[in-house]
């Protein structure tokens, strides 16, 4: 009896894991669609909000980024998967820099759900990340973009009217990032 009770308790609290995976999967912003209108706070440290090149002192929108391409990632400093994909993060943010012709066009940032900014520090300090981090400790920025399972990884192409348009939207590694920047290059058009 106790193994019935068991077998139905695990069925039925599937099929709610399957039902909120299935609703932000609709909710997720889709490749093609624009990007919340998010706002994020102008970082404190020169070095991240030269890299941005952004000014003001308040809160910045992604489509103020200087740059034809900006990729989000979406992390939790808890999430055994974020703390495994940083390293290709660092690295795809190291072929970026390196690239004269795509340095200047080509930014990355990171939104930490549910992550304080003394996590989003830990964090970056755990796995010397270069690129600017954000606190979503309200988790509001998490859920307007679909409650997304992390790591998630969004490449927003920044229009020169101030819209922007998603070339990219999944969920997981990036793999190999040589590939992954040849690959958003490619379906970008960026030359």
């Amino acid at each position: 009896m106790r193994c019935k009770i068991i077998f139905l308790l695990t069925f039925f609290l599937s099929f709610a894991f399957l039902d909120r995976n299935v609703h932000a999967a609709e909710s997720t912003p889709p490749k093609g669609g624009d990007f919340p209108e998010i706002s994020l706070p102008v970082p404190q440290k020169a070095a991240e909000k030269e890299y941005l090149v952004l000014s003001g002192k308040d809160s910045f929108k992604i489509s103020q980024i200087k740059a034809d391409l900006v990729i989000v990632e979406i992390f939790s400093m808890y999430c055994p998967y974020c703390q495994k994909e940083a390293p290709n993060v660092n690295e795809l943010y190291q072929i970026i820099n390196k690239r004269a012709d795509i340095k200047d066009r080509i930014k990355i940032i990171g939104i930490g759900a549910g992550n304080t900014p003394f996590e989003i520090d830990v964090f970056r300090d755990q796995y010397n990340i270069q690129f600017p981090l954000f606190s979503d400790e309200s988790f509001s920025i998490h859920k307007s973009v679909g409650e997304v399972r992390t790591p998630y990884f969004f490449v927003i192409k920044v229009n020169s009217a101030g819209s922007n348009n998603i070339v990219y939207s999944k969920v997981g590694s990036i793999q190999d990032p040589e590939q992954f920047l040849g690959m958003i290059i490619k379906e970008t058009g960026l030359k």
